[in-house]
């Protein structure tokens, strides 16, 4: 299963109110582990930067004046969330965003049945909270430390790991087979077969002469092109696997 961990920057709070996407970053999961691909991009508003924004996201007026405008990047954003389930902390804030800004340039609107919410899911499992980014990053003993602002391929990366925190599949990903390979996926292991450690000592036969005997009697009678006769046991029986 594909999904993308997904955040926004914006100039303000109202997606129908005249503020802008300034930012958008998304990381890619498959099966719940990260995969290493990722989507970032500073957006050029068309507009002023409030200063209560700014200080959120740091991002000034300045530095996004030679940024593209969403019209550019979104064929590229879009390619890069085809097909995936967009697992987004308060979706509602960050969909009216994405979504106002394809209608801008006619593009059809994403829907949110492709959306996870991970604050319904947080305020579901933990209902006396809080439920905010950093506090489930508290909760669950996730390194936040780097984020003195915010900031959405951060955030996004971030919001991967509470994610499969909240849905328990940091130890259901233990278990997951490399279809390819045979490994573990996302571990060390990927591509290598799993083996037994020996036995420090064979096991004692389980079977009686007699019965080793009848085996080997009963093989025999089918011909000596029978696969069984690869594998029939000598008297006195041998090990059990």
């Amino acid at each position: 299963m594909r999904e993308i961990a997904f955040d926004t920057e914006t100039t303000g709070l109202k997606a129908r109110g005249g503020d802008r996407l300034v930012e958008i970053g998304g990381v890619e999961l498959v099966n719940g582990i990260q995969t290493g691909r990722s989507y970032h991009v500073y957006l050029n508003p068309e507009r002023s930067m409030p200063a209560e924004a700014f200080a959120v996201h740091g991002l000034s007026e300045e530095f996004l004046r030679d940024k593209p405008l969403f019209a550019d990047a979104v064929d590229e954003f879009l390619t890069f969330i085809e097909g995936a389930t967009l697992v987004i902390h308060n979706a509602d804030f960050d969909m009216g965003f994405i979504n106002m800004e394809l209608g801008r340039v006619g593009r059809e609107p994403i829907p949110m049945t492709r959306v996870i919410d991970t604050l319904q899911i947080a305020r579901r499992k933990h209902p006396a909270g809080p439920n905010t980014l950093d506090a489930l990053c508290a909760r669950y003993k996730i390194d936040n430390s780097m984020r003195t602002q915010h900031g959405a391929l951060l955030d996004a990366e971030l919001l991967a790991e509470v994610y499969v925190e909240l849905t328990g599949g940091r130890q259901a990903a233990l278990g997951l087979v490399d279809e390819a390979g045979g490994g573990r996926a996302g571990s060390a292991l990927a591509g290598t077969a799993a083996r037994a450690r020996p036995r420090p000592a064979p096991l004692a036969p389980r079977i009686t002469d007699a019965e080793a005997a009848a085996h080997k009697a009963f093989v025999t009678g089918i011909g000596d092109k029978a696969l069984w006769t690869l594998y029939a046991p000598p008297a006195g029986g041998g090990e059990d696997h």
